[in-house]
């Protein structure tokens, strides 16, 4: 049911011409990139075939249908029988994307597809918008570790959503417990200043969370004045004292005047953590700053800018009377597609660096030994295939993207507003075969 009301009316007049049964394409991508980004990042497929595995219509959901009059009676035998049968291919969650990638191709019943649009976009929308933001910020982080702690936020199942997308695109941890639960990614966190505040006074407070989680925890020095809560910590927990958090004020002063007090205190292997607010801009003006990791919150998971991956999903090819399969496109003028079946390669050149995205359309683009192919697939007659979701599936992801960020040109890591970084290419078959 986390769908549009006129995906089951199209459904029901489909149903209706006989037409819902043709077998048919249907294909997710972006036109476009965020205004200014170099490219995006797949999230949420892991968890889009988690959710496709279960796409149910039971009693609860075909009484609201039936009893708000939403579809006719034969829609809803048709619906109280669903299970998906068709095909998934696409890219590996974690690869990179550009404008027009075939991210990822649906095929099965036009019945089966057409319910599965706004699930699918949700998903991918989403978490891709997320990945995205994610691996900028990474970027900018560089050797530096980067926290995901944006659960308060934003919405609570976005928050795992967004928790999960963070880590495939390179965070080393997550605040959120649910994502730990459900994916198996590292989970951390230690006090809030309300912590500070309940107790007496700051030096109550070290003492106590110093006392139950060892001096190797982190403690947060900014709740009155930086300078003696430093003193304090450093007092209580010795050269033992695992770190520091700065949480507000001018973050790169304030992480030089504590990097050299901890020195001269003789704490030189307590690290500091800053948040507050960062986005990859601020994470790239720190890099001078002597900082040993990041707490990134409300710009990740809102996007850093760009909420959404700005995804739509068409139909490109279909069965005609005939039995054949014959493209199909949009025509508006600014929201034109390109029909027919979608394969895609990464172009790259000797050294292994990506030149450009090739697309064939209905058949293999042309391939050299430099080439790798993008498309996997992930269902087969309604079948997962193994190891695309769950903690396994967060692990493939992550080293995924790890993989094609290595393949791209230097200027992918440039937070500067630029084109694309790789051209996408289409490639017409002589012949095509949808």
């Amino acid at each position: 049911m986390f769908t549009d009301h006129y995906e089951l009316t199209m459904l029901q007049a489909a149903l209706h011409s006989g037409a819902a049964h043709r077998r048919s394409v249907f294909e997710a991508f972006a036109r476009r990139l965020p205004d200014g980004r170099r490219y995006g990042v797949v999230g949420g497929t892991g968890r889009l075939l988690e959710g496709l595995e279960h796409f149910r219509f039971g009693p609860d959901e075909l009484n609201f249908l039936a009893n708000n009059n939403v579809v006719n009676d034969e829609t809803l035998a048709w619906l109280s029988d669903f299970k998906f049968s068709g095909d998934v291919y696409g890219y590996a969650e974690g690869e990179l994307y550009f404008p027009n990638s075939p991210i990822l191709t649906i095929e099965s019943t036009f019945a089966e597809a057409c319910i599965l649009e706004t699930y699918v976009l949700s998903v991918l929308n989403h978490d891709s918008a997320i990945a995205s933001a994610a691996s900028r910020m990474i970027g900018a982080a560089g050797a530096r570790p980067c926290i995901e702690m944006g659960s308060r936020r934003t919405q609570e199942e976005s928050a795992v959503a967004a928790s999960r997308a963070a880590v495939i695109a390179g965070f080393h941890s997550t605040s959120n417990l649910e994502c730990g639960l459900r994916y198996g990614v590292l989970t951390q966190g230690t006090a809030a200043h309300s912590f500070t505040l309940l107790h007496d006074s700051e030096e109550a407070a070290f003492r106590a969370q110093i006392g139950s989680m060892g001096a190797g925890t982190t403690l947060l020095v900014d709740t009155y004045d930086v300078e003696a809560a430093v003193r304090k910590a450093v007092a209580i927990a010795g050269p033992a004292l695992g770190g520091v958090r700065l949480d507000s004020g001018d973050l790169l002063a304030q992480a030089r005047d504590v990097r050299a007090l901890l020195d001269s205190l003789g704490n030189t292997s307590t690290r500091i953590t800053v948040t507050s607010d960062l986005d990859e801009f601020a994470i790239a003006a720190l890099a001078a700053a002597p900082v040993d990791s990041y707490g990134v919150g409300t710009s990740l998971v809102t996007g850093s800018g760009a909420p959404t991956a700005s995804m739509v999903y068409k139909l490109v090819s279909r069965e005609g009377d005939d039995g054949e399969f014959v493209s199909v496109a949009k025509a508006a003028k600014n929201k034109a597609s390109v029909g027919g079946r979608k394969y895609a390669m990464r172009r790259l050149n000797g050294s292994g660096i990506a030149t450009a995205e090739v697309v064939g359309i209905g058949h293999e683009p042309a391939s050299d030994n430099n080439d790798r192919p993008l498309l996997a697939k992930f269902m087969t007659g309604g079948v997962l295939a193994a190891g695309w979701t769950g903690a396994e599936g967060v692990v493939r992801a992550t080293a995924r993207h790890a993989a094609s960020m290595a393949e791209m040109p230097g200027a992918a890591r440039r937070l500067q507003r630029g084109d694309a970084v790789i051209p996408t290419e289409y490639e017409q078959a002589t012949t095509p075969r949808n």
